[in-house]
């Protein structure tokens, strides 16, 4: 069998299917750690990270908010902390840096919790001017916002789960560049205001840089987004804003069932990001979106190897208005789901996209 017909044979299987996978990896109930994670930077630095805590290196053990606090508030280069299991109740902020050769880590198995209660106030836990963090597998919960990053870069988030949040599950905004958010599982967003229910946000709206940036654009650049898992989300899976550039959005697994206030599992709004091998189901309208905000570019971006289930009437990738002049590619080697029939590029082409494929 044909590379293309065993993809579009398993994309169907999952539209079917109920069964969850994290980069392979059936995901382990709540009172299991999270499953073994290696870093796909390519940086011999990081160490392996085996059932979500580095093997090798000795760390502080915590077992109660206070004694996370700090923890965090003591660490420096190079320090782990291990989260015992158990609830840690409040909003954490982590502030201080690793470099490249001696991250920060704070890792522990899915029954830690950090629980920032209230959805309609605070960031469960805030990385402010942070970098070189690796954050690995305990469980974020409540709070307004669950992970916030504002100024921070070369930080690892891998295999949380991160739910019931009152807006966005994890962002990253105020010029946090070259972070890598892998194999997280992320659910169940916008209880305190649907329209700001996103899984994952990349950067600010034009309309919040001076709240945020000095009124210039927020470089939130070269960010990878590889292998989650995101659905029940009330707003897009993945929303990419304005301003942002060369990131990647590869291999994940999107559900927009819950997606009360979107149109789309992703909407691009940023430059040259590629969006590669997602699986995305039950569109609320639209795959993709890709729109270009007030003159600024959506442009550059290529989509390349995706398969989406999209609504009556929508497109597995919708290239909106200016957007269609801005250089953006769409692959042939996408695919779309539609009423239970998958197309190609080729065979599909009406409700594929509204630009011509591409050989990529």
């Amino acid at each position: 069998m044909r590379r293309s017909a065993r993809r579009l044979a398993a994309a169907t299987a999952l539209v079917a299917s109920t069964l969850v996978l994290v980069a392979g990896c059936t995901l382990p109930p709540n009172d299991e750690p999270g499953p073994d994670i290696t870093h796909g930077t390519g940086d011999s630095t990081q160490p392996a990270i085996i059932g979500s805590c580095p093997s090798g290196l000795e760390g502080t053990v915590v077992a109660s908010a206070g004694e996370l606090v700090d923890a965090a508030a003591s660490a420096t280069a190079g320090t782990v902390i291990v989260l015992a299991a158990g609830n840690y109740s409040g909003e954490f902020s982590l502030t201080a840096s690793g470099d490249e050769a001696n991250r920060i880590t704070l890792c522990g198995p899915r029954d830690a919790v950090l629980d920032g209660g209230d959805t309609g106030n605070g960031y469960t836990l805030h990385l402010q001017a942070a970098s070189y963090w690796t954050l690995a597998g305990f469980s974020v919960s409540g709070g307004q916002k669950g992970v916030m990053l504002d100024g921070s870069s070369n930080n690892t988030i891998s295999g949380l789960r991160i739910s019931n949040v009152g807006d966005e599950a994890l962002h990253l905004r105020a010029h946090s560049t070259d972070n890598l958010l892998e194999n997280n599982e992320i659910s169940t967003t916008g209880l305190n205001s649907a329209a700001f229910g996103e899984g994952i946000y990349i950067g600010s709206a034009q309309s919040n840089w001076c709240s945020y940036t000095g009124c210039e654009p927020d470089r939130s650049d070269n960010n990878r987004i590889i292998g989650n898992t995101i659905s029940a989300t009330t707003s897009e899976n993945i929303d990419i804003k304005e301003g942002t550039s060369g990131g990647e959005i590869r291999g994940n697994t999107f559900d927009g069932a819950g997606a009360t206030d979107a149109d789309s599992l992703i909407d691009v709004k940023g430059t040259d990001w590629v969006v590669a091998d997602n699986i995305g189901t039950h569109s609320p309208m639209d795959g993709a979106q890709v729109h270009v905000i007030k003159e600024l570019p959506g442009s550059g971006n290529t989509f390349t190897g995706n398969t989406f289930s999209v609504a009556a009437g929508g497109l597995a990738i919708n290239v909106v208005g200016d957007a269609r002049d801005a250089n953006n590619r769409v692959a042939c080697s996408n695919a779309v789901i539609s009423d239970g029939t998958v197309g190609t590029a080729a065979g599909a082409a009406a409700r594929l996209s509204n630009l011509q494929c591409v050989a990529i």
